[in-house]
């Protein structure tokens, strides 16, 4: 924890250490900010109740002391002392050198995976629960909720066997995002279909609908039917084709990464949807944060200078290739009242192509990750009180 506190001679940093000597350096400007007073945010909901243009330009610090556990502070413009709790301040602390800023690293929650999920090797295994212990059991699906949020992807067996099935699965953890196909959207063989999803083809592993802005982030699929020959489910970690672009490519990973891509829908008279945005989008400090793949849905690319365009798809087809690698790839047919979750902007889904004979049907919606997440975190904090 925090061993000592001090300011400097202006009173502008807040510079603390450590018991092992590391020492955190905080603005007074950024500690005013994120004060937790209620004077600064609300108690019933934790929102802040000043703006950043109620600081001061002159703000500073007059005093800091340590009391027990608390870092107290006095700010030029108040009286009374503002506390921050030590564990708090390390948490959030922002002192670090640019050597730490890499140009790529994964977000801190996320383990990328290989063919090896499917045999529970590297540490690593996919989430799998039956529907009867989410709904009944919070241990068990804060399990599967830290797996699905870890991976990516993760897989419910013995649920009903009912249209409609999916938005209970749904319903465990957020809210369903509606599109032009619906609630939810039916995944079989037609005639004369609006969509490739909807015939017998063999798919590509790809994203969802790369053609909106923002795209939807995690997708359900779960299984009515599926007596047909073939028609395995097949996933795809993109964020570890990422870091193998980057680690054999770096150059092909950049040019993936500095130029958008655009992506296009207009398979029925009244929807024409388009987007432009990277293949591989990450933050400026280089978290990996969305993978837009879908060969059915890439538009003309013209955001990428003539001198580029080779060095772009000679990446394109080598993070393709990855992509169609079995070592890649983790397999498995769904049965009937079976789905499989994705996160949408991490994990491609593909489909092994499937016969005329039998029938197979899915349904398919869109969740927000924003519940799944806000639901992983609410029952974090519950469990941590009990």
């Amino acid at each position: 924890m925090i061993s000592s506190v001090s300011l400097s001679q202006d009173g502008d940093i807040l510079i603390c250490e450590d018991d092992q000597g590391q020492v955190m350096r905080f603005h007074a400007l950024w500690l005013r900010d994120n004060a937790s007073d209620p004077a600064t945010r609300s108690p019933q909901n934790g929102q802040r109740l000043i703006t950043i243009s109620d600081i001061p330009d002159t703000i500073a610090m007059r005093t800091v002391h340590l009391d027990d556990g608390l870092v107290k502070i006095r700010f030029n413009d108040r009286d009374d002392f503002i506390s921050y709790e030590e564990a708090w301040l390390m948490h959030h602390c922002y002192d670090r050198s640019d050597a730490m800023i890499a140009d790529l690293r994964m977000p801190p929650d996320v383990m990328t995976w290989d063919e090896h999920l499917a045999k529970g090797m590297d540490n690593a295994v996919m989430p799998e629960a039956k529907f009867a212990d989410l709904k009944t059991n919070n241990h068990i699906l804060f399990s599967w909720l830290e797996g699905l949020n870890r991976f990516g992807v993760a897989k419910v067996t013995d649920g009903p066997i009912k249209s409609g099935a999916l938005m209970d699965v749904a319903g465990l953890f957020g809210y369903v995002r509606e599109t032009n196909y619906g609630k939810w959207f039916e995944v079989r063989t037609e005639v004369n279909p609006v969509n490739l999803a909807y015939t017998g083809l063999g798919l590509q592993a790809h994203t969802d609908n790369p053609y909106r802005d923002p795209v939807p982030t995690m997708q359900i699929l779960y299984c009515l039917e599926n007596s047909a020959e073939g028609g395995d489910s097949i996933v795809v970690d993109g964020f570890r084709c990422a870091q193998r672009l980057h680690a054999e490519d770096p150059e092909g990973f950049d040019v993936m990464r500095r130029y958008c891509a655009r992506f296009a829908y207009e398979g029925s008279s009244d929807v024409a949807l388009h987007a432009r945005r990277p293949m591989i989008e990450c933050t400026p400090d280089g978290e990996l944060l969305t993978i837009r793949f879908n060969n059915r849905s890439t538009a003309p690319l013209t955001d990428i200078p003539f001198s580029d365009m080779p060095a772009y798809y000679r990446a394109y087809r080598r993070f393709a290739a990855m992509v169609d690698d079995p070592a890649m790839q983790v397999a498995f047919k769904l049965e009937p009242g079976e789905c499989f979750i994705v996160d949408n902007t991490r994990v491609l889904h593909a489909r092994r192509g499937y016969s005329g004979e039998g029938s197979r049907w899915l349904q398919g919606c869109y969740p927000d990750k924003d519940g799944l997440r806000s639901t992983l975190a609410a029952m974090a904090k519950q469990r941590a009180v009990s």
